[in-house]
């Protein structure tokens, strides 16, 4: 697959994800109308719902990450070596300068977001940004830079958005079965079909399982690509190696990533259990190790 290919495939892909986001949440939100005995009204407002969500993801997904991360722009004097080195490998890579953000965390990791090279942001940890020699960070900037110029921040971040607010539907959902549902008269209650309910329930738990899914969906093999992108634009394979090894050998997870958040970073942002071929199947991210040997082959 050329980049070229990989780019058309990533616009493809975002469009079918927000198909099938209005598809299945709508449909979650009409089986929960069964439930309540208004399925008609529960169903234009769960395409109304899919379809403004899919709007904000689109358009303001950067702005949402940032806030939910605790984001602030960073400081050319403070974080002179992140703003020249994303200025330098900018002009390189023939991408506009994205902006620089900074969250105020020790643990080292970075991401990019935005829908297209013209909207896009370059975040890093505080940690990161102390931990890592300039060599390192040219290293990681190409990284995400590679991300941005192959249109996987487009794809990553909408996901990120649509994941959590499933997440927080889901959660709505359940209080209300439990504050809601169950707060009406008895008579009311046993009129109500069990199969409805059966149905409300797995429904319910199956939804952030699906959206777990779309998530993990979005491709491991991004990573690789990026790594390689990064690697022909610096010159310099062993740095981002380099890099790479410090952000994995930091024993805390991150404070300020959440779930629907994770797959952004260069690194899963989460504590985790080397060799567990388990965990490595379903993570957001492939094997660090295996990206660094390979860029310490190149």
């Amino acid at each position: 697959m050329t980049i070229y290919s990989h780019i058309a495939s990533n616009k493809i892909r975002t469009f079918l994800i927000l198909t099938i986001f209005i598809f299945l949440l709508t449909g979650f939100f009409f089986i929960i109308g069964q439930f309540f005995d208004s399925p008609r009204s529960y169903f234009f407002f769960g395409l109304f719902f899919s379809f403004a969500s899919g709007f904000f993801s689109y358009f303001y997904s950067d702005r949402i990450i940032l806030f939910t991360v605790g984001a602030k722009p960073a400081d050319k004097k403070e974080h002179f070596d992140f703003f020249t080195a994303a200025e330098n490998l900018s002009i390189a890579s023939g991408l506009p300068m994205p902006k620089l953000y900074v969250i105020k965390d020790p643990a080292p990791n970075a991401f990019a977001t935005g829908r297209n090279p013209q909207h896009a942001v370059i975040c890093a940890t505080t940690g990161l940004l102390e931990k890592l020699d300039r060599k390192e960070i040219e290293g990681v900037v190409a990284h995400e830079l590679s991300h941005i110029k192959n249109y996987d921040i487009l794809i990553s971040s909408i996901v990120s958005v649509l994941v959590g607010t499933v997440a927080l539907v889901s959660d709505w959902l359940m209080r209300s079965l439990w504050w809601g549902a169950y707060s009406s008269g008895k008579e009311q209650r046993e009129q109500r079909n069990p199969v409805i309910f059966v149905l409300f329930l797995f429904v319910l738990i199956l939804a952030p399982i699906a959206a777990t899914l779309i998530q993990l969906a979005t491709s491991r093999r991004r990573e690789f690509l990026a790594d390689a992108s990064a690697a022909l634009l610096t010159r310099n394979p062993l740095g981002l190696a380099s890099a790479l090894e410090k952000i994995a050998n930091y024993p805390q997870p991150m404070k300020s990533a959440t779930t629907s958040t994770a797959h952004l970073f260069i690194s899963n942002p989460f504590e985790r259990k080397k060799n567990s071929w388990i965990l490595n199947l379903f993570s957001t991210h492939p094997p660090i190790e295996e990206r660094i040997k390979i860029l310490k082959s190149m």
